[in-house]
């Protein structure tokens, strides 16, 4: 039987490059443009390799990992985190969960790194501490306009957690792309059982004909800033504001903000 490779990465150049050196080595190798679609080929598995890359549109590197080590906790296969950005992010290496980890660079020298992580990942599919995980560092120095991106998108982090209310972020096909921690508390549901799923799922049946009537209605009328509904989520009454997630000016789902709902609140 052949072995398998998962790819999820955005940058079409880098994946026809990877994927090329996977298939010289014998390997079927899935393809996946993001963390969302990466979620959705996870079930054409199994798979001996799993690639990454950290900064993804919709659900990010991160994200899908901590997906994948819910989900798949018992699926045997390494995860390797690709990035342009790893050399600013060292002091996040254990919160990112990888198993291997390759700096990307300039192709010319990502040949010889990645044959040497995919042999050492054949062999030891799970690193122990003394194993070498760290490719591709070499001659590679922080970047300052790096370094800011970074910094600034921990900042917007902190703030989604540090908001007050639950927010989960929802694609065009009304599946959930974000959720922040009290969102997942407010569900009562881990990350790994909502990523990917309708958002339909999380509200009692009674009312999901009303939420997708409102999720269409505000994006029908684009007067509409924001529609509010109540529903229950685990016996609790929850308030629910909807509004549209605006991508550079073109509709790219909607923002649901969720708080519970209080006797006397207004």
């Amino acid at each position: 039987m052949a072995k398998r490779a998962l790819v999820v990465d955005n940058d079409f150049f880098f994946v026809a490059f990877l994927s090329e050196l996977l298939e010289d080595r014998e390997y079927e190798v899935v393809k996946a443009n993001d963390g969302k679609e990466g979620i959705s080929k996870l079930k054409e598995g199994p798979f001996d390799l799993v690639f990454v890359d950290l900064i993804m549109p919709k659900i990010d590197g991160k994200q899908f990992i901590r997906f994948v080590r819910g989900r798949y906790a018992d699926a045997g296969f390494p995860i390797v985190v690709m990035s342009a950005t790893l050399i600013e992010q060292m002091d996040k290496i254990e919160e990112i969960g990888g198993d291997y980890y390759l700096a990307k660079g300039p192709m010319e020298t990502m040949e010889e790194h990645l044959n040497t992580l995919i042999d050492n990942a054949e062999n030891q599919p799970f690193p122990d501490q003394d194993s070498d995980i760290f490719f591709g560092f070499d001659r590679l120095y922080p970047r300052l306009m790096t370094s800011e991106l970074i910094e600034n998108t921990n900042f917007q982090t902190a703030i989604l957690e540090s908001i007050g209310m639950g927010i989960m972020v929802i694609d065009k096909d009304a599946e959930i792309i974000g959720a922040n921690s009290l969102a997942l508390e407010i569900t009562g549901k881990p990350l790994e059982k909502v990523l990917n799923r309708s958002i339909t799922r999380l509200f009692p049946p009674e009312d999901k004909t009303r939420l997708i009537k409102t999720l269409h209605k505000i994006i029908d009328n684009q007067t509409l800033k924001r529609l509010i509904l109540t529903t229950s989520i685990n016996a609790r009454e929850i308030r629910v504001i909807i509004s549209v997630l605006r991508v550079n000016g073109e509709v790219g789902g909607w923002i649901m903000a969720m708080v519970e709902h209080r006797e006397g609140d207004s």
